[in-house]
């Protein structure tokens, strides 16, 4: 009797593994993956008591505010169809917002309006300059720090702006070299950066009144990056710092000798990419590292148990705070998976209560997403290279169409999270495969200084080993393998086609990259001082010209013989448009297969849902006819 139980569980448990092979995931609406936010950008008024949003209605996106204790509220702007591109709080009762002009030119027009609507006035006009908020408390109640390049197009001086009046006073004018300013905890201007585009140093002065001095120089491949003041030691700075090691680590640092202190918290194997300090409580709370997700290591034991009560809370999800009021009682959360784009909440820490903000996107549902693994490979020169892999839901992992989704550059990483392409492209029934080539962050200076000048060299052998990696485990259909990325991830597609030839069935990029010449002139004025920097991670236009050409695909359409989709905003300032259209006609003349798109705006991100309509369902079409019908 125990033996045919045992028999008839076997065939149970068999008839149901073969209909979950069999189910078929629904195919999920474009709209849904890139739906527009109803409500982004919470905010907290520094006093705890008012929430701010901005709210998209139709196409008109505005400012609203709500009461956290009675949850009354009202839309304070009224701007039509012009954008907000950034706010914030700069009192209990204020706020200040940039009112786009020109998306092209990253222009905004700054006003200052008060939390019930009233006594709005514009404080800046847009003229060709930019301006940079340095730090968002009042000083006197009414100076806001801030730094522009109206002067002199190329360099940012410091201005302290009278948000009663919109008079701007010169604070620090920049020799010419400044390419950062830093203030102390009560928002007084105390440290600067200067680079001569490839060493960097740190200047520094005691009190507003002195010069500053030079403290500490360091390659442009270092990273040092001040975090806070301490409130006990005016001269001591914390910093995420990888000076004479390779892995940042958070570190205490004296401005007054240039030198560093204590080593807060480093691991040989770990890189400390972000850091937190609490104001209040006037000390460190946590610094961030990356493996193949972002964890906390915790330096306050109550920071740690208010994260613990979290976890209880959201349990299975990753959280990350967006704001909070000045008492550090009233936070804005956010919580998600990689499976699930999450929910914003408002969390009380003094009752340990939690309320629901919004969905960031109601449309998503996390049984019908697919898991994001990571994954990790050996280069052929011998180092290791992470990434994830994004199987599509009930299918073998066995000879699956594959969709290598490269990451835009440089210097930045896939992470693990909620990423709507990839979920998109898996619900499509494609493998999606992100790898973290040379020169991605968070690998530690040695694997980013690899990928230095690699582009169109040993960063696309990466790519290409990974997905011989892929093979060899008969995940992938080796004749059935695409390549899609945006901007330098386009530019690697783009690369694979003819550096890897018979290795992809086809290509996608969108506003990538097709020349790297370009690509520096493109390089806006008040980056110059950074342009030696470029030139060691990219390339010389002047003294490399055969190996950027080489590598870049605008001269390189006969090597070309795959079908190609590219996509571009014609509204980018950084864009060649006329070179694009060359590019595409240059390989039609060779009569290789070619999809053509443009749009007017970001096609993730932008408020334009009829565009990334248009861009996803084309680009899903491309991959179809090229990956899935071959």
């Amino acid at each position: 009797m125990i033996g045919f139980k045992r028999y008839i569980f076997l065939i149970v448990m068999a008839l149901c593994s073969a209909c979950q092979q069999n189910e078929k995931a629904r195919t999920i609406p474009v709209d849904d993956f890139f739906k527009s936010q109803d409500k982004i950008a919470y905010r907290l008024s520094p006093d705890g008591k008012y929430l701010s949003y901005l709210k998209l209605q139709g196409t008109e996106q505005n400012i609203y505010i709500e009461d956290i204790a009675t949850g009354a509220g009202k839309n304070v702007t009224s701007l039509g169809d012009k954008r907000i591109v950034f706010y914030f709080w700069v009192s209990n009762n204020e706020l200040i917002y940039y009112k786009e002009v020109d998306a092209a030119k990253s222009q905004s027009d700054v006003f200052i309006i008060d939390k019930n609507g009233g006594h709005q006035r514009q404080l800046l006009s847009s003229d060709k300059s930019r301006l940079k908020v340095l730090d968002d408390q009042l000083i006197d109640n009414k100076y806001l720090l801030v730094s522009s390049n109206k002067r002199d197009s190329t360099v940012f001086d410091v201005y302290r702006l009278n948000v009663r009046n919109g008079n701007m006073e010169m604070a620090a004018r920049n020799p010419g070299n400044i390419v950062d300013w830093r203030t102390d905890a009560d928002g007084k201007l105390r440290l600067a950066m200067s680079s001569d585009g490839v060493n960097t140093t740190i200047l520094y002065r005691n009190q507003e009144s002195e010069a500053f001095r030079p403290v500490l120089t360091s390659n442009f491949k270092d990273t040092f990056r001040p975090i806070a003041f301490s409130h006990s030691k005016p001269n001591i700075i914390y910093a995420i710092s990888n000076v004479n090691r390779d892995k940042s680590a958070l570190v205490e640092f004296d401005c007054n000798t240039g030198k560093e202190l204590k080593n807060m918290y480093c691991n040989d194997t770990l890189n400390i990419t972000d850091a937190q300090y609490s104001r209040k409580k006037q000390k460190m709370s946590f610094v961030v590292f990356e493996t193949w997700k972002k964890e906390k290591h915790f330096l306050n034991d109550s920071v740690k148990l208010f994260y613990d009560n979290l976890d209880k809370l959201l349990p299975k999800t990753e959280t990350r705070i967006f704001d909070k009021d000045n008492a550090e009682n009233v936070f804005i959360l956010r919580s998600f998976t990689d499976r699930n784009p999450g929910s914003y909440y408002l969390y009380f820490a003094n009752t340990g209560q939690l309320r629901k903000l919004s969905d960031f996107n109601s449309s998503i549902h996390e049984a019908e997403m697919c898991e994001m693994k990571p994954v990790s490979f050996t280069s052929r020169d011998g180092l290791t290279i992470h990434g994830y892999l994004t199987l599509p839901l009930h299918q073998k992992a066995e000879h699956l169409p594959v969709v290598v989704l490269p990451h835009d550059g440089p210097g930045d990483r896939n992470l693990w999270g909620y990423n709507p392409e990839v979920q998109f492209l898996a619900n499509r029934g494609y493998a999606v495969f992100q790898i973290n080539y040379r020169g991605s962050s968070g690998y530690g200076k040695k694997f980013v200084a690899a990928g230095f000048k690699e582009w169109g060299g040993k960063i696309q052998d990466d790519i290409y080993d990974g997905v011989q990696w892929l093979i060899s485990r008969n995940i992938a259909d080796p004749k059935r393998v695409g390549i899609y990325g945006t901007g330098f991830g386009g530019f690697i597609a783009l690369n694979g086609l003819y550096l890897n030839q018979g290795t992809y069935a086809c290509a996608a990029s969108n506003a990538g990259v097709i020349n790297l010449f370009t690509y520096l002139k493109s390089i806006p004025p008040y980056q110059k001082p950074n342009l030696q920097m470029f030139y060691e991670i990219i390339g010389n236009p002047l003294t490399e010209v055969d190996r950027m050409r080489q590598a870049s695909p605008l001269f390189q359409t006969d090597k070309f013989n795959a079908p190609v989709f590219v996509a571009q905003n014609i509204k980018d300032p950084g864009n060649n448009s006329g070179e694009t259209i060359q590019f595409v006609k240059n390989l039609k003349k060779r009569g290789i297969s070619v999809t053509y798109l443009e749009n007017e705006g970001d096609t993730i991100f932008g408020k334009n849902q009829e565009s990334r309509r248009k861009f996803y369902t084309t680009l899903e079409e491309f991959l179809n006819i090229n990956l899935k019908r071959k």
